[in-house]
């Protein structure tokens, strides 16, 4: 579980995230949704430790994210940011491997290339695994990113709109294997999207917030409704209950 007891940050006299308190369960994919500025990626990069709270505490699997060595937490807790900055003459295969340094510290061993070979299976990946990332389309290399955090193996994986640059056909492909890897692997995978529809058909909870807040939490069956998502998007939406589950009109 990962578990946020009165955590908040300011950025400046008007600019608060928080205070927020909540519990989310292990396993399954939990999606943060809200407008832009709503503290979305505030509140993941404070749960994956890259930013620190000004009050509260966070623990994920029963570990101080804040107090716990470096070490430990990147054992359990793996994160993607929006923006990657990695030298693009490294191949598929080397930035992969990124995500062994919590267990390898930089000399790679049999287990770790199990690991990065798998991760990239699973990204579907394999015929691009010797490629640069230069020599990729930007969907390419937001998948690689995403093999790279699978590949470090934590129980908990937190992903800032990993969506980013990918058509629908990869968008599709790639909530799919997120799922996959939950309900196969075991993961928990916290993850910012802007897209409430794909919140509705792949998580098992949604994270709805605005302003900061943490304005609703529960299944898509209880977010998503036509007056909760006209609230925190601030436009009129109209819920569709149809045979491949919920979908927002929002046109």
């Amino acid at each position: 579980m990962i578990s946020l007891d009165n955590v908040s940050r300011t950025y400046s006299g008007d600019v608060t995230v928080g205070p927020v308190t909540l519990d989310i369960p292990a396993g399954g994919v939990t999606a943060l949704v809200g407008p832009n500025g709503a503290g979305k990626s505030t509140l993941l990069t404070m749960i994956g430790r890259l930013q620190k709270p000004d009050s509260g505490t966070v623990t994920v699997g029963g570990l101080d994210v804040a107090s716990a060595p470096s070490g430990e937490v990147a054992k359990i807790l793996s994160i993607l940011r929006q923006e990657n900055h990695f030298v693009t003459r490294l191949t598929v295969r080397q930035l992969v491997g990124f995500g062994r340094y919590p267990h390898s510290h930089g000399r790679l061993t049999v287990e770790d290339e199990k690991h990065i070979s798998e991760a990239i299976d699973f990204l579907n990946l394999t015929d691009l695994e010797s490629r640069y990332l230069d020599q990729l389309s930007g969907g390419q290399r937001q998948r690689a990113y995403v093999a790279m955090v699978l590949a470090q193996d934590t129980d908990y994986v937190l992903l800032d709109e990993p969506l980013n640059n990918l058509d629908m056909k990869h968008s599709v492909q790639m909530m799919r294997q997120l799922r996959r890897a939950c309900d196969e692997l075991g993961r928990t995978v916290v993850i910012v999207l802007h897209d409430i529809n794909f919140a509705a058909r792949y998580a098992d909870h949604i994270c709805a917030m605005a302003d900061g807040r943490v304005t609703v939490f529960g299944t898509p069956e209880e977010v998503v409704r036509d007056e909760i998502l006209t609230d925190i998007f601030g436009t009129p939406v109209k819920v569709l209950h149809t045979e491949d589950g919920l979908l927002a009109s929002y046109f």
